[in-house]
């Protein structure tokens, strides 16, 4: 059964939905764990357990986030 251009357009925005949900999980992480570094570092930590909490902070962020928009 060949595919059709509405079947093609419902993949592509299928797929474009979900790379934007990973960007923005990549991002919340990033950002997170980016701040915890620098209190870490301007802080003068020997163990960066700031980093270690904030990024796993910023996963629950980000997970958070994305059940909520996939429940929608």
């Amino acid at each position: 059964m060949p595919k059709t251009e509405q079947d093609n357009k419902d993949i592509a925005t299928n797929y474009s939905k979900y790379i934007g949900v990973a960007f923005q999980m990549l991002i919340i992480i990033g950002i997170f764990t980016f701040a915890g570094y620098k209190i870490d570092q301007s802080a003068g930590h020997a163990t960066k357990w700031v980093t270690a909490l904030l990024s796993l902070i910023g996963v629950f962020i980000a997970l958070f986030i994305v059940i909520r928009s996939l429940k929608n």
